[in-house]
């Protein structure tokens, strides 16, 4: 893939992911193009380097029709990747933050939640 269409967490944890109240999940997947998914929307934040310029490439890739995935490791190094929906930057004294919006497929949920049964309190769902 394309390193321009990703988002790659290099170092740290899993992603934890929030799962979006239904009536703001179905307006995002309404706007979403292409066919219908078995999918949750979640939020998530992470930490950037830089993350005007991975705003900016989330924005251009959405320009040319394109999708932008979030890469990360689950607890037992498999890669998953999961669409971008919507991408929100924020300036902090620690270094900057973003706020994504991703769409969890059926399977990468699955992988998520067996591998949090014996650790709830690090996974939101």
């Amino acid at each position: 893939m394309d390193e321009e269409r990703k988002i790659t967490i290099i170092e740290g944890p899993t992603p934890i992911f929030e799962p979006i109240q239904p009536a703001m999940g179905e307006l995002f997947l309404g706007i979403l193009e292409g066919p219908p998914r078995t999918a949750m929307l979640a939020r998530t934040r992470v930490r950037a380097l830089n993350g005007p310029a991975l705003i900016e490439r989330c924005h251009r890739a959405w320009r040319e029709k394109e999708n932008i995935f979030l890469e990360f490791r689950t607890p037992l190094g498999l890669v998953q990747q999961v669409p971008i929906a919507a991408a929100q930057y924020e300036p902090t004294e620690e270094g900057d933050v973003l706020t994504l919006w991703v769409l969890l497929p059926q399977e990468v949920l699955e992988n998520l939640t067996e591998l949090n049964e014996d650790d709830s309190d690090d996974f939101t769902f």
